[in-house]
């Protein structure tokens, strides 16, 4: 039996950014489900690393070269994942970056702002438009877009509620990432294709300078569980570990 027959007998997923931290965990949670997992990163030397340490705990990993911000990278990706599974039942969406510092939006540099939107909002999309052919495919298809309470304007307009610096690129890239996740909720609804969006809290990454109360395996947990939703599971809403976050 070839390699490709093997995996369509598994589940398949795609995590990006996924060489390190929460994108990692998601992998190998996914993993120990008995998943085959694509490991989305640019970085070909970590890309690989965390691919052997994946498959020396036992998890059916393979590489796969990816730069959102890349159509033609993320055109190849889509066909890296096709030529060896022929679909994709789960994509999670977790590459991201904050931008840099400072956010303040009176001063902050506008290359900035750019560059957190060019990654977390249309890298997701540009994402999700390619693999989305392969997604259905599947008997049972999941979107899941790693988001941030940060992005909750509920959240950023209440009183007395914890959301950080002010970050003027990342806050407001995670508010459009929530409402582009609605959208496409709206377009593929009465479609098996399940879309959610989740925030992993404030997780210890390389993000933050691993200053996060949260382990990236903590970190992940969220997302796993919405890559796994049964068939008639939420879509077009937005969780954390205790449930439901307001937009």
């Amino acid at each position: 039996m070839s390699e490709t027959n093997i995996v369509n007998h598994k589940k398949v997923a795609l995590v990006t950014g996924a060489n390190k931290g929460i994108g990692y965990e998601i992998a190998a949670g996914l993993g120990a489900l008995g998943w085959s997992v694509g490991v989305g990163a640019r970085n070909e030397e970590r890309r690989e690393a965390a691919v052997e340490k994946l498959r020396a705990d036992g998890v059916d990993a393979f590489g796969v070269p990816l730069d959102v911000t890349d159509d033609a990278s993320v055109s190849a990706a889509a066909r890296l994942v096709e030529e060896r599974a022929g679909r994709l039942d789960a994509l999670v969406n977790n590459a991201g970056i904050t931008g840099g510092g400072p956010q303040e939006p009176t001063t902050v540099d506008v290359n900035r702002v750019r560059e957190a939107v060019e990654t977390n909002v249309i890298g997701v999309i540009r994402v999700t438009n390619a693999l989305l052919p392969l997604l259905r495919r599947s008997p049972s298809p999941r979107i899941v877009n790693v988001s941030s309470s940060v992005g909750s304007l509920t959240l950023q307009t209440t009183p007395g509620t914890e959301t950080g610096p002010i970050a003027v690129a990342y806050a407001p890239s995670k508010t459009f990432l929530n409402a582009v996740t609605v959208q496409y909720a709206k377009e593929l609804a009465g479609t098996n294709v399940l879309i959610n969006a989740v925030c992993p809290g404030y997780t210890a990454t390389d993000l933050n300078g691993f200053r996060g109360v949260r382990t990236p395996t903590q970190g992940a947990a969220s997302a796993i569980r919405l890559a796994t939703v049964p068939d008639d599971g939420p879509t077009g809403r937005f969780f954390d570990d205790e449930g439901e976050v307001p937009w």
